[in-house]
Formats: C-alpha cells, sequence, structure tokens
C-alpha cells in the first residue's frame, strides 16, 4: 500500500482518534436529538426560550462542533510528525468534550469546565504544530 510509505509509521494511532472523535460528536448529535424529542424542541429551532437544559446540551454539542476543524487541522499536522504524541494529545482533547458536555447537560453551564482540562490536547496538537512550521523554515 503506497499511503503506507507517506504516513509516519505509528500514524494508525491516529486514524484510531478519528474513530473516537467521531464516535463523540455521534454521541453529542444524538443526545441534542433525544433532547429536542424531550423538550419539544422542533426543528428549525436552535434554542428553546423556555427550556435551558436542552440549550445547554445544544451549546455541548454546537461548542464542539465550532472548534472541531480546527482541531482537526493541527492534529493532523502534529500527527504527521509526531503521531504519538499526537495521539495521546488527541486522546485527552476528545475525551474532554464527552467532560465537557456532561458537565453542560446538568443545566448549570459553569459545569462546562469538568472539560477544561482539553485545553492540554487542543493546545498541545497547536504547539507542536507550531514547531513543525518553524522546523520546516529552518528556524527551530
Amino acid at each position: 500500500m503506497e499511503l503506507l510509505t507517506f504516513v509516519p509509521a505509528n500514524f494508525g494511532y491516529v486514524i484510531l482518534i478519528y474513530v473516537y472523535s467521531w464516535i463523540m460528536l455521534s454521541y453529542l448529535g444524538v443526545k441534542v436529538g433525544a433532547a429536542r424529542k424531550k423538550y419539544d424542541v422542533k426543528y428549525p429551532t436552535m434554542y428553546s426560550d423556555k427550556e435551558n437544559v436542552f440549550n445547554c446540551i445544544q451549546r455541548a454539542h454546537q461548542n464542539t462542533l465550532e472548534v472541531y476543524p480546527q482541531w482537526l487541522v493541527f492534529q493532523t499536522i502534529a500527527a504527521l510528525v509526531y503521531p504519538v504524541a499526537a495521539s495521546v494529545l488527541g486522546f485527552i482533547w476528545v475525551t474532554s468534550r464527552f467532560s465537557y458536555a456532561w458537565g453542560y447537560y446538568t443545566g448549570n453551564p459553569a459545569k462546562r469546565m469538568n472539560g477544561a482540562y482539553g485545553y492540554i490536547g487542543y493546545l498541545g496538537v497547536i504547539g507542536l504544530s507550531i514547531a513543525i512550521a518553524l522546523q520546516l523554515l529552518g528556524i527551530f
């Protein structure tokens, strides 16, 4: 397989993290769908004027979707050179999104900070991406 000549040997771990992130996004989406039914919030309404818990469930998913594209880019850049480190950082970030959501699901938005440890993973892959850019430019 020619692809295997272009990616690092441990890139399989990275692919598993991508699958894990898909599971996380699917889970968050299903929770929003169930909350729509429970709180009678019809499509295309994004937020409820009456149900704060629904809004918290919706925000947990929406916020994750807002940051996901950037995470994917930095995760991929970092993983092309540092696949194991990027996989560990990716695992931390994806897992934190569950903690973030479960805190938000309580209806108390402050509890979303249960997932704040995810910044270790997110900022970690950004840092690795910057280091790679500097290496490519011959600066580092």
